[in-house]
C-alpha cells in the first residue's frame, strides 16, 4: 500500500468502486423485481374478480389453481426484494469498512472482503429466487393458453357461440 496520502486516498476510492458497480446492479434487480411484483399484484386481482364473477366449477378450479400460482411468485419476488436490500446493505458497510480500513491502517484484516463476499451470495439467492419466480410465470402463461384452447375448442366442438 503507498505510504504517500495522496495515493492512498485514491487507492482507497478506487477500492470502493467495487462494491459501488454491485449497488448499481442491485438496485436495478430490486427495481425489476419491484416492477414484477406490481405485474403479480395487478394479475391476482384480476384473477380474484373472475373467480368472484364465475358459476362455472371448471373455470373456478383453473383460476383458483392461477391465484396460488400467483401467491408464488408474489412470495419468491419478496424474498428475492429482501436479499437485495440486505446484499445492497453489505456493499454499502464493504464501502464503508473499505474507507475506514485504510485511515485506521488496515487493522479490519478480511472484515470489507467478507461483508463483499454475503453481498455476493445476497445478490446470488436472489437472483435464484427471481428465476423460480420468472419459471412460475411462464408456468402460469403455459397454463392460461391451454385453458383458453380448450374452451375454444369445447365451445367449436358444440356449436355454441
Amino acid at each position: 500500500m503507498p505510504n504517500n496520502p495522496v495515493a492512498l486516498h485514491y487507492a482507497t476510492l478506487a477500492a470502493m468502486l467495487a462494491p459501488a458497480f454491485f449497488l448499481t446492479a442491485t438496485a436495478s434487480l430490486l427495481m425489476s423485481a419491484n416492477n414484477r411484483l406490481a405485474r403479480v399484484v395487478d394479475r391476482l386481482r384480476a384473477v380474484l374478480r373472475e373467480i368472484g364473477d364465475t358459476d362455472d366449477s371448471e373455470l373456478r378450479a383453473v383460476l383458483e389453481r392461477h391465484a396460488g400460482i400467483h401467491r408464488r411468485r408474489s412470495t419468491l419476488i419478496l424474498r428475492g426484494s429482501q436479499l437485495l436490500y440486505v446484499a445492497i446493505s453489505f456493499f454499502v458497510g464493504t464501502s464503508l469498512l473499505v474507507a475506514i480500513d485504510s485511515f485506521a491502517g488496515h487493522r479490519l484484516g478480511m472484515l470489507p472482503t467478507l461483508l463483499a463476499v454475503f453481498g455476493v451470495l445476497s445478490m446470488f439467492t436472489a437472483s435464484l429466487y427471481l428465476a423460480r419466480e420468472s419459471a412460475l410465470a411462464v408456468r402460469a402463461v403455459n397454463d392460461e393458453i391451454d385453458h383458453k384452447l380448450r374452451h375454444v375448442r369445447k365451445i367449436g366442438g358444440t356449436g355454441e357461440g
